[in-house]
C-alpha cells in the first residue's frame, strides 16, 4: 500500500495542467479548497465533483491511478462517512436495525462530507504529480515575495515546504521497505491483540526515524558542498513565465465560484 501512496510524487507530462505556471496552480489548488466549501446542496456538491473529474482529464493523469493512491487515506474517508451516519440525527429515518438507525440528513452529510474530502485530495495530489518540487519552491517563493518587506526568509520556507513534500513519498518507500524486511524476519504488524501490534510497530519506527535523519545530513551535506548559502543573491536557471493558460484557469476559478454561489441553498 505505501507504494502507491501518490501525494508528494511527480509524474512528468505535456498536458495541459502540467504546461500551468506553478504560481497558478498554487493559487488555483489554495483558492479551491476555500471555493469548495461553498458547496452545500446536491447540485453544487455535482458540479464540484464534475469540476474535478474534468481537470483530472485535462491532466492525463489515469484516474485509475489517482484510486489507488487514494486507497492510504481511504479509512479515514470510511471513518469520515460512518461519523455522519452514526451521529447525525435529524430528517427521517431511512433504515432501522435495533439501535441503529440511519437518518436522511446523515445520509446526506456523510456523502457530502466524503466528497468534500475526495475532492481535495484529488486536486492536491494532482498539483503534486503535474508540478515539480523546484517548480513549487519557485512557486510558492515568488508569491510569498511581499513577506520579504517584514524580514521573512521566503527563500528558506518555500525550499523548507519543497523538501518536506518531497519527502513523504521517499518515506513512504521506505516504511514499505522496512515492514517488508521486518516481515521476512517473522514480524506481523496486522494480526495479534492491539497491544502486540503496538509493540512491533518499534521496531518499524526506530530504523525509519534513522533512515530519515541519515537522508537529511546527506542532503545538508550535498547542498554545503554545492555552495548553498541561502536565498540572498540567488538567481534562477528556470524563469516563470505566465501566460494565456494560467490566466483562463483564473478566469475558470472565478466563474466556478459565481456558479457554485449562484446554486447554493
Amino acid at each position: 500500500m505505501m507504494e502507491k501512496m501518490i501525494f508528494g510524487r511527480y509524474i512528468p507530462g505535456d498536458s495541459f495542467v502540467h504546461r500551468l505556471d506553478p504560481r497558478s496552480k498554487l493559487i488555483f489548488v489554495f483558492a479551491f479548497i476555500v471555493i469548495v466549501f461553498l458547496a452545500n446542496n446536491a447540485v453544487t456538491y455535482a458540479f464540484i465533483l464534475a469540476f474535478t473529474l474534468f481537470v483530472i482529464f485535462m491532466s492525463k493523469i489515469r484516474l485509475y491511478f489517482l484510486i489507488n493512491g487514494l486507497k492510504p487515506v481511504i479509512i479515514l474517508l470510511v471513518f469520515t462517512f460512518l461519523i455522519h451516519i452514526l451521529f447525525t440525527r435529524e430528517g427521517d429515518i431511512l433504515f432501522e436495525l435495533g439501535f441503529f438507525k440511519v437518518y436522511e440528513e446523515g445520509l446526506r452529510q456523510g456523502i457530502f462530507i466524503s466528497i468534500r474530502f475526495l475532492v481535495l485530495v484529488f486536486m492536491t495530489s494532482i498539483l503534486t504529480l503535474t508540478t515539480s518540487p523546484i517548480s513549487i519552491t519557485d512557486g510558492i517563493e515568488v508569491l510569498l515575495n511581499p513577506l520579504k518587506k517584514l524580514k521573512m526568509p521566503v527563500h528558506e520556507l518555500a525550499l523548507m515546504m519543497s523538501i518536506a513534500l518531497r519527502f513523504i513519498p521517499t518515506l513512504m518507500d521506505e516504511t514499505d521497505k522496512i515492514m517488508k524486511a521486518q516481515m521476512a524476519r517473522g514480524s506481523d504488524l496486522s494480526a495479534g491483540p492491539l497491544k502486540d501490534r503496538l509493540k512491533a510497530v518499534v521496531p518499524l519506527l526506530v530504523p525509519l526515524f534513522v533512515s530519515a535523519f541519515k537522508r537529511a545530513e546527506d542532503l545538508a551535506t550535498a547542498m554545503e558542498v554545492r555552495g548553498y548559502r541561502g536565498g540572498e543573491g540567488r538567481t534562477r536557471y528556470r524563469q516563470l513565465k505566465w501566460d494565456w493558460r494560467d490566466s483562463s484557469s483564473i478566469i475558470v476559478l472565478v466563474v466556478m465560484t459565481a456558479v457554485l454561489i449562484f446554486f447554493r441553498s
